[in-house]
């Protein structure tokens, strides 16, 4: 059995105290040694969780349905996070908050036809897929905007909206509540003007060269932070209420958005 796992997050940066907190809980849970990587490009993270150098992850559901169905998964699901607030309706699900600026004379996703739009990036859920998903709905493709550009993040997105670099986004909603916490004078500054989803939240995930008992172990200390003190003071921190038992098919939403966009927008 592993004397040491190595987790990592490919969530927004705002979450990494919540990861690096869960990591250190699991290793004392566990009674082995942890360590949070994050001292690199979300790229190379991932690459480390491919290639089994990571061995614990926090990824999103789209990249999750890839390696999933890949003839030869390299990973398999661990337990994916209910939010605290009502909207999450106690289920593992999330949605695609798309935010203007305060003063801009946007007041739905109508009128954002020919508007300037930035996405974090082409791997995300509620940044990209969910946000191609919609706009097929609509009959549309990015064209529906007048300007597309890539942020990188969603974090830096949204401060292209800030400071009116781009005039819309779609940030995942659990990431913009956090940052909200952190900064409530967003509050004044930012309008949600539509709510995408709800879709599957980003699971955590184990890698396959993990001993299947560790894992297994891994498991049950995510499903039950919640039941003890500490754990519920870390899930907390980061707006979670628990984490869940959750399968391979609560993904299929994801799977399905993403071939019913594929068949329209080319």
């Amino acid at each position: 059995m592993f004397q040491s796992i190595k987790v990592t997050s490919i969530q927004s940066a705002n979450a990494d105290y919540t990861c690096r907190q869960i990591t250190r809980y699991l290793g004392d849970q566990l009674g082995i040694s942890t360590e949070f990587v994050n001292d690199r490009a979300w790229q190379e993270r991932e690459q480390l969780l491919d290639s089994g150098q990571v061995h614990v992850g926090w990824i999103c559901g789209l990249p999750y349905v890839w390696k999933a169905d890949n003839e030869h998964p390299n990973v398999e699901l661990v337990a994916a996070p209910v939010m605290q607030y009502q909207r999450y309706q106690q289920r593992p699900i999330y949605f695609a908050d798309v935010i203007v600026h305060r003063d801009s004379t946007y007041y739905s996703f109508d009128d954002l036809r020919g508007a300037q739009w930035a996405y974090n990036e082409p791997h995300s859920q509620s940044g990209y897929n969910v946000v191609r998903y919609y706009l097929a709905g609509l009959g549309e493709n990015w064209g529906y905007f007048g300007r597309v550009v890539e942020a990188g993040a969603h974090l830096q997105a949204l401060e292209m909206v800030l400071d009116r670099r781009i005039d819309a986004t779609a940030i995942d909603s659990t990431v913009l509540e956090l940052e909200l916490k952190v900064r409530p004078e967003l509050k004044t500054e930012l309008r949600v003007i539509e709510s995408l989803g709800p879709s599957p939240i980003p699971p955590w995930v184990v890698t396959m060269n993990v001993a299947p008992e560790l894992r297994e172990a891994i498991r049950n200390v995510f499903w039950g932070m919640h039941e003890t003190g500490e754990g519920r003071a870390i899930l907390e921190q980061g707006q979670i209420a628990k984490m869940v038992r959750v399968v391979d098919q609560d993904y299929d939403p994801i799977r399905e958005m993403e071939r019913m966009t594929n068949r329209v927008i080319r």
